[in-house]
């Protein structure tokens, strides 16, 4: 392993020799330079890993010198050397950049301590950048294919309004159609960190949990609550929290959800201290809000806050000119996941791929996909290697052009409940016992039917 070289900057020799000799003691590389001006001629030159520097030297302070090397090389860790009476000027420093500071005279042990700990901040600093690179460049607009002009549409918009970073996005479009994928993208391309996209799944998470999920709670507020516990919306704090499936989020929580939404804070459950909701909300759903709205299944007024800025992304199979691209993408990375060779897709495997009807969108393709390059061995895949599933039609209610409805109820049955127990056993009856169907007859959903 390359030893790392130190960079030591003091205008007396005798420091300098001192310094010099601990370091290589301990296995470092080390340059010095007697001046600012010659540190930074220095920093031209050569490869340095850390900048070792008095803060009191004559023409270039090192206040001065940390400046302009952050200015120069912004990643570069930095450590002054001040005396005893100087701490104001070394914090001054740690507050303008400097990694930190060692007080004259000097400690061996402190002196390496310190050294090797900043090594290692840089070091975890730059593995974080290198990570925070990937995953923007993994979440990018570039890596969303298509040639679809209907897709096209969509990605330019969702580039317009990455831009603005406080305006709130509502995703549409069926299930597996990729709407996480853009929202990932839009996050990407706002210049967040990565890590700062947080995403909830409000159909995934019971109904008694998910407003502890989102914004937290503190100790004891419920039966359970033994600590503090931090939320989604805290840790989306300079990001983007992702609300997918927004149109199953219970009415309760909606109304708390629009509070964030137009006053900026939300609180803890079993606290009354705002804080401040600084992210921005994307949300999705593969359902009508508006008709949800119309319903009486969601807050009109939250669905206008929501809806600011909507994008609906078409079915794969109302773009299939995309599947090529998608599929070429996408075997792109099983090759690099899987470590062995797929020469591709054979004409007629790519013809058949193409026919589908995908229901399953964009997610189903890969799937598919996947599968296939795993049950081939070197060989083009073909139309047998696919497993294209069949779509299940599920049972539709028969809807006449007029409903008319046949209950006797004797006056000791006749209430709202036994009203409600007959629809909904009528309903059964038309759809063949198929809940999902019979809750579509009744313009309800299948959570509220049952």
């Amino acid at each position: 392993m390359v030893a790392a070289q130190i960079l030591i900057v003091d205008d007396k020799s005798s420091f300098r020799f001192l310094l010099e000799g601990y370091l290589r003691e301990a296995g470092y590389a080390t340059v010095c330079a007697a001046s600012g001006a010659e540190a930074l001629e220095t920093l031209e030159r050569c490869a340095i890993d850390l900048i070792l520097s008095d803060l009191v030297m004559p023409e270039m302070d090192g206040v001065t010198l940390l400046a302009e090397v952050h200015r120069r090389f912004p990643s570069l860790p930095f450590v002054v050397i001040t005396a005893h009476g100087s701490v104001e000027s070394a914090v001054a420093a740690i507050k303008q950049g400097a990694d930190n500071y060692l007080l004259k005279p000097l400690h061996r042990e402190e002196l390496l301590l310190t050294i090797s700990r900043s090594l290692e901040g840089a070091r975890l600093r730059q593995r974080c950048d290198q990570m925070e690179g990937l995953l923007n460049e993994r979440f990018s607009f570039e890596n969303i294919k298509s040639v679809s002009p209907a897709m096209g549409t969509v990605l330019t918009a969702a580039r317009q309004v990455a831009a603005f970073a406080g305006t709130t996005v509502a995703i549409y479009g069926e299930s597996g159609a990729g709407k996480e994928v853009l929202a990932r993208a839009i996050h990407a391309a706002s210049g967040c960190s990565p890590t700062a996209f947080v995403p909830v799944n409000c159909a995934a998470i019971p109904e008694t949990l998910l407003e502890s999920e989102l914004f937290g709670h503190v100790k004891g507020a419920f039966t359970g609550a033994d600590g503090n516990r931090e939320g989604k919306c805290r840790r989306a704090q300079g990001g983007t929290l992702f609300l997918d499936e927004i149109g199953d989020m219970p009415l309760p929580l909606q109304a708390k959800l629009l509070r964030v939404l137009e006053e900026k804070v939300f609180e803890s459950l079993g606290s009354d201290v705002p804080q401040a909701a600084d992210f921005r909300i994307i949300v999705a759903t593969h359902r009508g809000l508006k008709e949800l709205s119309e319903q009486g299944l969601f807050r009109t007024d939250l669905f206008y806050r929501l809806n600011v800025f909507p994008l609906a992304i078409p079915p794969l199979r109302a773009r299939k000119e995309d599947i090529p691209h998608l599929a070429d993408h996408f075997l792109d990375i099983f090759r690099q996941h899987q470590g062995k060779m797929q020469p591709g897709l054979s004409q007629a495997a790519l013809a058949s791929l193409i026919a589908h009807d995908w229901p399953g969108n964009v997610r189903e393709l890969r799937n598919c996909l996947e599968y296939a390059t795993i049950i081939t061995n070197g060989e083009l895949i073909q139309p047998e290697h696919l497993r294209l599933l069949v779509p299940v039609s599920s049972p539709q209610a028969a809807v006449p052009a007029a409903i008319t409805l046949h209950f006797t109820f004797t006056p000791e049955e006749f209430c709202l409940e036994q009203v409600v127990a007959r629809l909904k056993d009528w309903a059964m009856q038309q759809s063949g016992n198929n809940k999902s169907a019979a809750a579509r007859l009744l313009k309800t959903t299948r959570k509220l039917f049952y």
